[in-house]
């Protein structure tokens, strides 16, 4: 790859990287905002019954529509998509357990066009086979009616259609619905159908005088026999039929808050608000957003074009130490001030020893005769550890100060091209010498020096083997954001493997792994349980009573179809981030696992899919905006990471790659448990 082609590719995706996280796609948990839909086009249908046997021409028959998103996690993981017809008897009786019933799941394509833009279509079953629920609040048991929603879904597990592990309850994304997550994601309005057997059932024709769907004050009026389409936005409740409709449906309170017509100040303004309140980890990071406000306000309003917003912007964004919190990179910025490199890259070991791990050929470095092992000593007149203590990487902020000084050291050789730096180093056997080096336009010692960068981009999201030597399983998870029907089959495939081959103890490699999904890494973790174990609850901030308060979905352990029995120890790094950190957390549940690393994970783990912004001058921005509580009310991760059990010290050898420690303590600890 050229070197402008690579950098290109380099900071693009950077910001997908920097995004990746717990991602919440058209699935129940994932929040709808109240938007009110577009009014029908079909005027009223007057309630007269159609005769036995006579054919209503306007009954709907076929459903089309578009499925607009903003989200920038939502096309990385579409994998077998499709609309449901979704059977709605999870809402009616307030059941977040509600398992679709798989004989009454009606489906529809989903096409992907060459814009990225989303429709769908759907044919509707002469007699649909939900759930047939009694709804008109007359006191006497009628046969019902059966009340859908249509609804995107993206296959996980086992055959196209929807399991336990897929999904349950009822959506609050990408739905005709539209739900609020101020209240537990009652449906407030949108569009739902509804399937009558006769003409002698009734439904309800508003939300009654506890504004709250399905319950017993609702007014209700005799609906038509077959399909109906019934308004929510409207009071009282519209109910039509049109043969081949079509209904948008609604992204919901996932969609990326959009401030992007707006002026800097007004655009700052209004996030900051929005982020104040929303933010979940104000108290323990001791944040004081009234000075945060007077400090970055008035910076961002004297902001005289772009280039001085986005500093701004990076200003604030790094004044508060969370993973989480990003700003789409400015390719300009980056190469004014980081675009200087000598062609090294450092490494600090657990001794205090910083070295060089490796020399890009022809660079300042390899010309100044600087080998590979050298020790550093001092850096511009600083000593080099003092001289790591300055230096604000540009990849931040950061949950750790573990992150942060790994970042600090692999910055330290970034500047401004054309910087001369006095270095006083020692090659390996030999005396200190004193050298000044310019740097020059070069990002290659910026990719070595950061491990997600040095992954293979075409390697796949799950990839296994036997280690030879120790006979033990060893599976590497690269993400938990990509195609989630091949994560789900290749996790699947190797833990049959390990079983069928009597595998004793396994090592699962986390160390690169971005995040993505919770809701999968906690099905991934099933493989390992027998029993269900609750994890973490969500909390998120409520408008109504000015306090976090939890979404009522907590994250739990459910037992897979497979169990792998043997050992397992976890291999982990500060670029285990997210969902990452919380599939290594579950593995700690009954001391199940042994978790080894040179440093504990990212310690990242606010839920950010409510949590996206764009602004002015295509910059986006991202913050977390859900706290997740164990059971017992303490704070999971954030800020603090899963820490080892065994903490393998950062060696020379270790450090310029002769051995790879991490997992050679591993091996060893397993090995240990084994011949037990």
């Amino acid at each position: 790859m050229h070197k402008n082609q690579r950098f290109i590719f380099f900071t693009s995706i950077v910001f997908l990287l920097s995004i990746s996280c717990q991602v919440v796609s058209g699935l129940p948990g994932a929040f709808a905002t109240p938007t009110p839909s577009p009014a029908p086009t079909s005027t009223r249908l007057p309630l007269i019954p159609v005769a036995p046997g006579e054919a209503n021409p306007q009954e709907p028959v076929f459903i089309t529509g578009d499925i607009p998103y903003t989200s920038p996690f939502f096309l990385n993981t579409i994998s077998q998509p499709y609309v449901l017809l979704e059977d709605q008897a999870g809402f009616i009786h307030r059941d977040r357990e509600f398992v679709f019933p798989l004989q009454g799941q009606t489906i529809g394509p989903v096409v992907i066009h060459d814009d990225n833009t989303l429709t769908y279509s759907i044919s509707l079953p002469a007699i649909p086979q939900g759930t047939q629920v009694d709804v008109d609040n007359d006191g006497i048991a009628d046969p019902g009616v059966q009340v859908f929603a249509l609804s995107y879904w993206s296959n996980t597990w086992g055959d196209p259609f929807l399991e336990k592990r897929d999904g349950r309850g009822w959506s609050s994304a990408y739905t005709s619905m539209v739900t609020d997550p101020e209240r537990e994601n009652e449906i407030v309005g949108g569009k739902i159908i509804v399937w009558s057997p006769d003409d002698q059932q009734g439904f309800p024709t508003g939300f009654g005088d506890d504004n709250l769907l399905f319950t017993q004050d609702d007014p209700t009026a005799p609906i038509p026999a077959g399909y109906t389409i019934v308004d929510l936005d409207q009071d009282p409740f519209q109910f039509y039929k049109e043969p081949t409709p079509n209904i948008t449906l609604l992204e919901g309170d996932v969609a990326v808050n959009d401030y992007s017509s707006m002026s800097y100040a007004q655009a700052f303004g209004i996030l900051f608000d929005k982020v104040s309140k929303e933010y979940p980890f104000t108290k323990e990071k001791g944040i004081d957003w009234e000075a945060l406000n007077r400090e970055f306000s008035t910076k961002v309003a004297a902001a005289g074009d772009s280039t001085e917003f986005y500093k701004a912007l990076r200003s604030f964004a790094f004044s508060i130490p969370d993973a989480h919190i990003n700003l789409k990179l400015d390719p300009k910025v980056l190469f004014e001030e980081r675009g200087g490199g000598f062609g090294m890259v450092l490494s600090e070991l657990s001794d205090g020893r910083v070295i060089v791990t490796q020399v890009i050929p022809d660079s300042p470095t390899d010309d100044a005769g600087i080998q590979t092992g050298a020790q550093i000593i001092s850096w511009d007149g600083k000593p080099v550890s003092d001289a790591i203590s300055t230096v604000v990487p540009d990849f931040g902020p950061y949950s750790t100060d573990h992150h942060r000084r790994l970042e600090q050291v692999a910055f330290l050789p970034r500047v401004p091209p054309g910087t001369n730096v006095e270095i006083v180093y020692k090659n390996p056997g030999a005396s200190e010498e004193t050298v000044n080096l310019d740097s020059i336009i070069e990002y290659d010692s910026l990719f070595a020096a950061i491990p997600t960068f040095n992954s293979d981009p075409i390697s796949p999201p799950v990839e296994g083997r036997l280690l030879e030597e120790s006979g033990l399983g060893y599976i590497k998870i690269n993400t938990f954001s990509d195609d989630y029907n091949l994560l789900a089959s290749s996790w699947e495939h190797y833990i049959k493997s390990l079983n069928d081959n009597d595998v004793p103890g396994l090592i699962i490699d986390l160390r690169q792994n971005g995040g993505g999904s919770g809701e999968l890494a906690a099905d991934f973790a099933g493989y390992f349980f027998d029993q269900e174990i609750p994890l973490y609850d969500g909390y998120y901030y409520s408008e109504e009573s000015g306090t976090f308060e939890s979404d009522k979905r907590p994250s739990i352990i459910n037992p897979a179809p497979i169990l792998y029995k043997g050992p397992i120890a976890v291999l982990v790094s500060p670029y285990c981030v997210s969902a990452c950190e919380g599939f290594a957390y579950a593995l700690t549940q009954q001391d199940r696992s042994i978790i080894v690393g040179h440093y504990p994970t990212a310690g990242a783990f606010g839920e950010v899919g409510r949590g996206q912004y764009t602004l002015p001058d295509n910059l986006s921005m991202q913050f977390p905006t859900g706290r997740p509580l164990t059971p017992d009310g303490t704070l999971l991760i954030e800020g603090v990471g899963v820490v080892p059990d065994i903490t393998v010290p950062v060696t020379e050898e270790s450090a310029l790659g002769k051995t790879d420690a991490v997992l050679q303590a591993a091996v060893e600890a397993l090995l240990g448990k084994i011949q037990k």
